[in-house]
């Protein structure tokens, strides 16, 4: 970060005191793996990258060897035991720190953190004792009562609330030792304006999500996929030729249980093969007699839904059809605008190209017609 050097001197606190148990970790989250290295590790890095100094990292009871793990190589930080609150777990981290004019508390459980919150933060607290990262509410609010809803709440004036909280360190430190909540103080913002002190807003980050689920863990199902699919029909007198979703009229049709549209099969095996759910023979069988015959179309729109099930939006498909005849420039058009229907994205996703073997081979003696599909998904 070359930015770093701009930034005025600060020392901050890395809270990692909780079990995390709802995330369904082994471990506490903390020090979970999440994207290649512990969740702690992750935003330590970062502050150490932007200068902060002390750097405090506050750690379960009996944590030292799991942190020691965590942060192996990371030698400009001090770990301090937490207590039986978040609360109490600032106040010890903030008693470790001998003097800082300001100090950044953060949540380790909020491993993404861009340099642009920490600027923005402590040019707050040129005019305020506090500063806190805060994003807009979207959806509307309801007041809750008994099951059923009891009024609403205005969005306008609401904020996400994030870590890290910046603050003057003599202000957070003093509000601290003076908290008398009976509960435990929700952040460290709640704890500076109990004291009386003013704590400004300043923009957030959407990369600040809080890590809290299993689901957030699932770091072994990759934000992008790939599959390929390849599918060959042969070309038999008396048959229609459906091909890429389109009815094209040949002197030959494609052969096979369904209408043996090869274009929309290859389509269909390369958006199973992205998500890991076999192929169009396990799901759609040539032995079960309700697909003799079937339109493709319908393989096609059950693999987009379980694409859609298992938690991607396709993002792109590339398609080859591989013949000597018919030509299919001209159709190429109907082809995407179709292929592009049954998937349910913009016809810009869809590609379809077409290419031949040079008269080698079945496809170059004109007995059938072969496809080969790649479609990538992506995470929604």
């Amino acid at each position: 970060m070359s930015e770093a050097a701009t930034l005025p001197p600060f020392a901050a606190i890395v809270v990692a005191a909780g079990k995390g148990l709802r995330a369904g970790q082994p471990l506490p989250k903390q020090f979970a793996p999440w994207r290649g290295k512990p969740v702690l590790r992750h935003s330590v890095e970062t502050l150490l990258a932007a200068g902060a100094s002390p750097l405090i990292v506050v750690i379960p009871q009996n944590g030292e060897a799991a942190a020691a793990e965590a942060l192996r190589g990371l030698g400009e930080y001090t770990t301090v035991t937490g207590g039986e609150t978040r609360q109490q777990s600032v106040a010890k981290g903030l008693e470790a720190i001998e003097t800082a004019a300001f100090v950044l508390i953060h949540d380790a459980a909020r491993p993404n953190l861009p340099l642009a919150v920490i600027e923005r933060l402590l040019e707050a607290l040129d005019n305020q004792a506090g500063a806190i990262p805060v994003l807009p509410v979207a959806d509307s609010l309801a007041l809750e009562k008994e099951g059923l809803m009891a009024g609403s709440a205005p969005r306008e004036q609401l904020r996400r609330v994030q870590t890290p909280q910046a603050f003057r360190f003599d202000a957070i430190l003093q509000a601290h030792q003076g908290w008398e909540g009976e509960l435990d103080a929700g952040d460290d913002a709640q704890v500076l304006r109990a004291a009386g002190g003013n704590v400004a807003l300043v923009e957030g980050d959407e990369r600040l999500a809080k890590l809290t689920y299993a689901e957030d863990f699932m770091t072994d199902l990759p934000a992008i996929r790939t599959g390929m699919g390849f599918d060959v029909h042969k070309l038999a007198a008396g048959e229609e030729l459906w091909l890429g979703g389109i009815q094209i009229e040949h002197d030959k049709g494609l052969a096979g249980h369904s209408d043996a549209d090869v274009a929309l099969h290859a389509i269909v095996d390369a958006l199973l093969g992205a998500i890991g759910e076999g192929d169009i023979g396990t799901h759609f069988p040539p032995s079960d007699p309700q697909w003799k015959g079937a339109s493709s179309d319908r393989f096609l729109v059950h693999a987009a839904k379980l694409v859609a099930e298992a938690g991607y939006a396709v993002c792109n498909v590339d398609l080859t059809i591989i013949c000597e005849a018919p030509k299919i420039g001209p159709h190429r058009p109907a082809m995407r605008e179709r292929i592009a229907a049954l998937i349910g994205v913009d016809i810009g996703r869809v590609s379809v190209k077409a290419t031949t073997t040079e008269r080698l081979g079945f496809t170059g003696r004109g007995e059938g017609i072969a496809a080969q599909a790649i479609a990538t998904v992506i995470r929604n």
